[in-house]
């Protein structure tokens, strides 16, 4: 086609085959082998146009200089600080990240050719929605991404902007890593008594080979969180009222000026009924008349599954206890829900055996099986709130004791008994209780001197409670030795379980189904049947000692909202404060584990 000769040209030609025709022939040829050759070094020049212009384009994108970033990176990972992050000095997370770039050779982490990677693109995704895991997106610097994305893009070839873009985002990553694990703070120092053990997880070698070169990393960092069920049920509802949080714009309900009850007229009953839909408790296919001014049913029987989702007594009846937890802001939930998240994070990442878990401000016993359900439940009474509070720990248990003494604690006995005792010298005797010397040895079960009760104040000798349906342990026992002498019990007090608000002890936790709590934990060992557990808490030998099998892990905790199995969010008071301590720790900043 490119040798093709016009048609006009044809006309003048000589005859084929004469001197003139031949001579032409050869002239033509050598025309078009001249034409052809222009033609294929233009398309060859061409064709390495476009392969410069398009194929290689990369190569105009100014490149960093190798050498020049990992300098800079070493140079920063020496110092522990940036300038621009919110907690600049990465003292607590050096060691880690140092870790990371020596594993790398100093190479950038998370940049390649000028470009933040795509694993770079998700992680950050992940840090900016944090608040969604219950934590701060600014504590991994998520308001200052998109202008370190921005600086990235107009300067890919200045080694200062890639090394600290990609130092800050190791930081960054490895902070949410260990947030995300456990947990933002360190409770050791705080009185929360759960000692971490996770110092065998290495942050740096799982960013080095999990997220750098991995996919699918939002499946990767969900299994760096508990994966305990009731964690991720609270997760779950943490979504949901911030949802609620950001779109709640209803006013308080007034407080009336009396107890509302079923049947009386109550004006907001409307506005009562639309934030009882919002919270869950009053179904969307509950019928209303609308308008009207009396409180019954199904107002009534929403308020009765609000009060016992918030630690009250379901009662119905519109007091101020439940006016108050109704007018709670949504933002205050949250924040529970985001305290309870931290404070499962503190929990071992695994048990060998599910345990048995008391929650403090809710008064309740869970017992869970090995496939994390929860297998039984039951009212606990714990330790006074302002002097006696039960403490926060987890031990194993090891044995039980059918009609166990009662052995006083020091600080009762000086607190409570011994006053008793100078006012009326036979109250021990009358009391049921009886003194010994520190081997267990009986001193006296009588009248008591003044010489026995200076070693009585002194701690020399101690004050115990003989077995029996009066003994104030009740009938069994259930022992995790501990540093605080902290133990489950029954008591001879039953009655208090009907309370909505329980904590009444001296700091230990009274058990309102002690028998059942006991098969149980003895369930493989028959000869411990449930009738056998009966008869001897109440005829058996005093003092009966019986070791479990294997130890089982009891945790106490502290929790101000939780998840049942049903979904439903449970929300109690902050009894002892502590909600209030972890927060102030919390808003001061980043804590090391």
């Amino acid at each position: 086609m490119w040798c093709s000769v016009p048609d006009s040209a044809t006309k003048s030609l000589p005859p084929i085959g004469s001197a003139e025709t031949l001579r032409r022939k050869s002239h033509d040829a050598l025309v078009c082998r001249s034409r052809a050759a222009t033609l294929a070094v233009g398309c060859s020049l061409l064709l390495l146009g476009c392969l410069l212009a398009f194929g290689c384009r990369s190569q105009l994108r100014p490149q960093p200089d190798e050498r020049e970033v990992a300098s800079q990176l070493s140079t920063i990972v020496a110092a522990g600080a940036l300038p621009e992050p919110r907690w600049s000095n990465f003292s607590d997370c050096r060691q880690d990240v140092e870790k990371v770039y020596q594993a790398l050779h100093y190479a950038p982490a998370w940049v390649h050719e000028g470009r933040a990677t795509s694993q770079a693109i998700s992680v950050i995704s992940a840090l900016e929605a944090s608040q969604q895991k219950g934590l701060n997106p600014e504590d991994y610097d998520a308001s200052l991404w998109p202008a370190r994305l921005d600086a990235l893009k107009v300067a890919p070839g200045n080694a200062n902007t890639v090394a600290h873009f990609d130092v800050a985002l190791t930081v960054s990553t490895l902070r949410y890593l260990s947030n995300l694990r456990m947990g933002r703070l360190n409770p050791k120092p705080l009185p929360f008594g759960i000692a971490l053990d996770n110092d065998h997880y290495d942050l740096s070698q799982f960013l080095v080979k999990k997220i750098l070169t991995g996919s699918a990393l939002t499946e990767v960092l969900n299994k760096v969180e508990p994966q305990y069920l009731g964690y991720q049920r609270t997760e779950t509802a943490l979504h949901t009222y911030l949802t609620m949080a950001a779109q709640d714009r209803s006013a308080p309900l007034p407080d009336p000026q009396q107890t509302v009850t079923r049947g009386d007229s109550y004006t907001n009953a409307e506005q009562l009924g639309k934030r009882l839909h919002l919270l869950g408790d009053l179904p969307q296919s509950a019928v209303m008349i609308p308008a009207s001014p009396v409180y019954e049913a199904p107002l009534v029987e929403a308020v009765k599954h609000f009060q016992a989702r918030h630690g009250l007594k379901p009662d119905g009846r519109l007091d101020k206890k439940t006016l108050r937890q109704l007018n709670t802001p949504l933002s205050d939930r949250v924040l529970q829900l985001q305290d309870s998240l931290e404070r499962w994070r503190w929990l071992p990442p695994d048990y060998p055996q599910m345990p048995v878990t008391v929650n403090i401000p809710g008064f309740r016993l869970r017992v869970f099986s090995d496939d994390h359900r929860v297998a039984m439940r039951m009212n606990v009474v714990v330790g006074k709130a302002l002097q006696h509070q039960t403490p926060v720990f987890a031990k194993e248990m090891k044995y039980i004791v059918f009609r166990p003494y009662w052995n006083l604690p020091l600080d009762i006995t000086r607190a409570d008994i011994i006053p008793k005792l100078h006012r009326d010298a036979r109250y021990l005797a009358r009391k049921g209780y009886e003194i010994t010397d520190q081997n267990g040895r009986i001193v006296s079960r009588g009248s008591v001197n003044a010489a026995t009760l200076a070693q009585l104040q002194s701690g020399r000798l101690m004050v115990r409670q003989k077995p029996g349906p009066s003994n104030s342990l009740g009938l069994v026992k259930f022992m995790f030795p501990n540093e605080y002498d902290v133990y489950l019990h029954s008591t001879p007090a039953p009655q208090l379980f009907a309370r909505s608000r329980r904590d009444f002890s001296h700091g230990c936790i009274r058990v309102e189904k002690p028998a059942e709590l006991a098969a149980w934990l003895l369930k493989d060992q028959s000869k411990w049947t449930l009738e056998k557990i009966k008869a001897a808490m109440q005829s058996g030998p005093d003092n009966q000692q019986v070791n479990l099998t294997k130890p089982v892990p009891v945790v106490i905790v502290y929790l101000t909202a939780i998840v049942e199995e049903n979904d439903e969010v449970y929300f109690f008071d902050d009894i002892y404060g502590y909600d209030t301590t972890l927060n102030n720790a919390l808003a001061k900043g980043q804590y090391v584990h």
